[in-house]
């Protein structure tokens, strides 16, 4: 069901506005003729779930090539 799938992907974004900007962004992108569009976007929801589609905020000054350098 749907709503499951919405909730599981909010356990990594917090803002439901974000999750649904993120989710139809994604759609348009990974959507492919002749298959129905719920279908691709309950796959978004799904990866949404398994993996954040955020990613990781890097702390200024904390990247790699600051600390090889230093």
């Amino acid at each position: 069901m749907r709503s499951d799938l919405i909730f599981g992907a909010l356990a990594h974004v917090k803002n439901r506005y974000q999750l649904c900007q993120l989710a139809s962004k994604a759609t348009r992108k990974l959507h492919k003729p002749n298959t129905r569009l719920q279908d691709t976007t309950n796959d978004v929801l799904v990866r949404f779930h398994e993996t954040s589609p955020v990613g990781k905020v890097v702390a200024p000054g904390s990247s790699a090539q600051e600390r090889r350098a230093a």
